[in-house]
C-alpha cells in the first residue's frame, strides 16, 4: 500500500473532526459545536429553517431540538414566514450576536492552533477545497416525484 492509500482520506478527515470537536469544548465554553455552527449561519434578516438544516447537513427534527435550546437561551428567535405560514424564519438576536462574537474569538484561536503547520496559502487552499467538497454534499432541493407511465 502506498502512503496515499493508507489511511484513506475519509479516515484522516474523521480523525481531524474528532480533534476539532474535542478542542472546541475548550474554545467554546458553554457552547456546543452545533450551536456555534447554527449561530454562525444566521443574520438579523433571518434564514429559512429548512435552508439552515441543509447548510448544517442536519435533519429537520434534530435542528428543531438545537434551535429550541438556542431560543431558550435567547440567542435566536423564530417567526413565521409571511409569504408561507408553514415555514419558519430563524434570526439571531442581539444577545445571540454577542455570544457569537465571543465564540468567533475562541474559534479563531482554535483554527490558528489546528492549522499552525500550514502556510497562509495552504490554509486558503484547504478552505477552498473543503468548501467545494461540502457544497457537493449539500442536500439537493426535494423534487416532486414524477408518476411513471
Amino acid at each position: 500500500m502506498t502512503d496515499s492509500e493508507s489511511p484513506k482520506l475519509a479516515v484522516l478527515l474523521a480523525k481531524l473532526s474528532k480533534a476539532v470537536y474535542r478542542k472546541t469544548e475548550e474554545a467554546l465554553p458553554g457552547m456546543s459545536v452545533k450551536e456555534y455552527m447554527a449561530l454562525s449561519n444566521l443574520d438579523e434578516r433571518g434564514v429559512p429553517q429548512q435552508r439552515l438544516a441543509e447548510s448544517l447537513h442536519m435533519d429537520e427534527n434534530n435542528l428543531v431540538l438545537l434551535l429550541n435550546g438556542l431560543e431558550e437561551a435567547g440567542s435566536i428567535a423564530r417567526r413565521r414566514d409571511p409569504d408561507d405560514r408553514r415555514r419558519h424564519i430563524v434570526e439571531i438576536t442581539p444577545g445571540g450576536q454577542k455570544v457569537l462574537e465571543r465564540a468567533e474569538l475562541g474559534m479563531a484561536k482554535l483554527e490558528e492552533e489546528l492549522l499552525s503547520a500550514l502556510s497562509p496559502s495552504e490554509r486558503a487552499t484547504l478552505r477552498r477545497l473543503v468548501r467545494r467538497v461540502l457544497e457537493s454534499q449539500a442536500t439537493p432541493a426535494r423534487q416532486p416525484e414524477v408518476a411513471r407511465p
